[in-house]
């Protein structure tokens, strides 16, 4: 495996070195085609080496999943018994955590499952430590946590690299891109919009994967690393926060310093806390229970009263078919209209259909056949 690193790393400082231009930009682009795919054979061959499986076995529950990473001993156990009340093993030692401790956080009227990780460790994405299984739940997880103590923040580095190699992509869109592979006809490119990629270097990075013949077909703009991901198809795309703990240890001015360096270099504006103190774990919470994306719609059965002591927590977005196959999953087919009373809707009690998108506070009403 050192000797595959070690060729990854000549090839990303010839990256490095080579000044991007219209001349090299082909050249560049089958680099990075080319460490895309010996870090994915990398991860394959890591992952087969330990019986096949990708992660822990781990049941998804609750409104959404958030896993806890960071490395040894920063504290994720710590933090997961003041989030979610759980008695996870806590020691100021590495490697506490030797299975997946899951918790539940209430807030908000949300049950968010909550995940406490074994450390990583540099070299997780290729199977270093127990990366493989770790960056299998992770990848499966709806939101991250990226937690560093006040002490190593430049931890954060670290874990945004071995989270990239593993294919998981922070806080960024899917790309609009689709691609069908074909029996002939060469690499033939269609784009709506603007596209400062040139078809050669497009045709550069499948032939580096040996795909000689596809139909592409980009919608907005694409750098050659969007490509390049499009082109696996096997990416995750996670938004994520960064979480500095321990700050209970240090001064404010040098608290400042941290915030104002993660802010400039990952354009996050990173939550600090003490896991032992509880400071700003209401904060954090708040900034989960944001980054997920939840609103709030109330159930109102027909000719009763609203329920308004329990909310339903949908994801932004989301329309009344969302919102039948979350109560149950005969609702879509027995569905035959629904009322609003709220913000998504012009007049109270207006009558919608299953594309209707709701908004924070609705109230909703769903009628189906008997």
């Amino acid at each position: 495996m050192a000797g595959l690193e070690d060729e990854i790393l000549d090839l990303e400082e010839e990256i490095q070195r080579t000044p991007y231009n219209k001349a090299t930009a082909k050249h560049i682009g089958r680099l990075k085609a080319k460490i895309a795919r010996m870090k994915d054979e990398a991860i394959a061959r890591a992952i087969r080496s330990t019986g096949g499986g990708e992660g822990y076995s781990v049941k998804k529950s609750g409104d959404a999943t958030v896993v806890l990473v960071g490395f040894p001993s920063t504290g994720k156990s710590t933090l997961l018994n003041k989030l979610a009340g759980t008695k996870s093993e806590v020691g100021a030692y590495a490697f506490t955590t030797l299975t997946v401790v899951p918790g539940v956080m209430e807030h908000k009227g949300a049950k968010i499952q909550i995940l406490d990780m074994p450390g990583l460790i540099a070299g997780a994405a290729m199977g270093k430590g127990r990366g493989k299984e770790v960056i299998g739940v992770v990848r499966g997880a709806d939101m991250i946590v990226i937690l560093v103590d006040a002490f190593n923040s430049s931890h954060v580095d670290v874990l945004m690299k071995e989270l990239y190699d593993a294919g998981v992509r922070i806080n960024k869109e899917k790309p609009d891109i689709t691609i069908k592979k074909t029996s002939h006809g060469g690499i033939r490119v269609n784009s709506v919009g603007a596209l400062d990629l040139d078809v050669d270097e497009i045709r550069s990075i499948f032939a580096e994967n040996k795909v000689m013949n596809a139909e592409v077909l980009i919608r907005g703009n694409a750098t050659q690393d969007e490509m390049i991901d499009a082109m696996f198809g096997n990416r995750v795309y996670v938004p994520a926060i960064i979480v500095v703990n321990k700050v209970d240890l240090i001064e404010e001015d040098q608290r400042e310093e941290i915030v104002a360096d993660l802010k400039s270099r990952f354009s996050l504006d990173p939550v600090i806390i003490s896991a032992h103190t509880g400071f700003h774990i209401e904060e954090l919470k708040d900034r989960i229970y944001d980054t997920l994306g939840f609103m709030r719609v109330y159930l109102k059965p027909q000719s009763e009263a609203a329920d308004l002591e329990e909310p339903l927590i949908v994801r932004k977005g989301s329309t009344i078919e969302d919102i039948c196959r979350k109560l149950h999953r005969d609702f879509v087919e027995r569905f035959r209209y629904a009322r609003i009373w709220g913000r998504s809707v012009k007049h109270p009690g207006q009558r919608v259909g299953l594309p209707h998108h709701v908004k924070e506070g609705d109230l909703v009403t769903i009628i189906i056949e008997h």
